[in-house]
């Protein structure tokens, strides 16, 4: 695979927004995730992010580690664990039947969509929204966990999370740095295996670590600059631009 010059630009772009998106404005890495998927293909994109969203997230703990709300983490782990199983599995039986057109693609649109209509819902109802219960918690933790493992588009699932449970700031970055940090890194071996597993139809591939290298600066640059300039971006212009590019880029995928 040979990468182009319009790959990278737009490469670098996403590895920017994943590298701001983890310090400054987590909301914002919602428009890497179709991005990647057009830069890369939808299979390929999930591998070639994942080294960047670990790299960004070291920057993320090592500002905010000491904010973690570890309670909330320990509810969610079981059903993160068990989402990120379904989402290997689900990885794994479509890279076994192939099918005429990449069918990723659709998936991760349909993801992003559905995860910026929740956005979208919990600016109308508010607190009504709000996973309070035992069950409220287990069905983000699995939709999160399948949701990171098949497109790396977990960030506005948690956001919403964590956002609802009216943490202060300084504890709802710290969280969730810890939380896609531990996750993340979790997902490194279950690619592996994916990749091992089905040869013909990878997952991580040379081009893809080798881009992954040349993006590491701009990932740095980012995640330096969302810890600056976080309280001179004004929120709701900027969320408003992130969700119409997101959905964009989402509706793009389809096609």
């Amino acid at each position: 695979m040979h990468l182009e010059p319009w790959q990278y630009v737009w490469g670098a772009i996403a590895a920017l927004i994943i590298g701001f998106s983890k310090t400054g404005v987590p909301g914002s890495g919602i428009l890497m995730v179709p991005i990647m998927a057009n830069v890369f293909g939808a299979r390929l994109s999930v591998g070639a992010t994942l080294p960047m969203l670990v790299l960004a997230d070291c920057f993320a703990v090592a500002f905010y580690r000491t904010h973690a709300q570890w309670d909330r983490l320990k509810q969610l782990l079981p059903w993160v664990v068990s989402g990120l199983f379904i989402g290997t599995w689900f990885l794994h039986y479509i890279g076994e039947h192939k099918a005429s057109k990449d069918i990723m693609g659709p998936i991760i649109g349909t993801l992003v969509l559905l995860m910026l209509g929740v956005s979208l819902l919990r600016g109308k109802l508010g607190d009504r929204l709000v996973p309070h219960s035992k069950e409220g918690t287990a069905v983000t933790g699995v939709v999160a966990g399948f949701s990171t493992m098949v497109s790396n588009a977990a960030g506005p699932i948690m956001g919403i999370y964590m956002t609802a449970t009216g943490m202060p700031k300084e504890q709802l970055m710290g969280t969730s740095a810890w939380y896609f940090f531990i996750f993340n890194l979790s997902k490194v071996p279950l690619l592996i295996f994916l990749a091992w597993d089905n040869p013909k139809n990878p997952i991580i591939t040379q081009p893809t670590l080798i881009f992954n290298l040349k993006m590491f600066p701009v990932i740095v640059f980012g995640s330096l600059m969302g810890k600056c300039l976080l309280k001179y971006i004004p929120q709701k212009p900027f969320n408003a631009t992130i969700q119409v590019l997101a959905a964009a880029s989402a509706v793009k995928l389809f096609f």
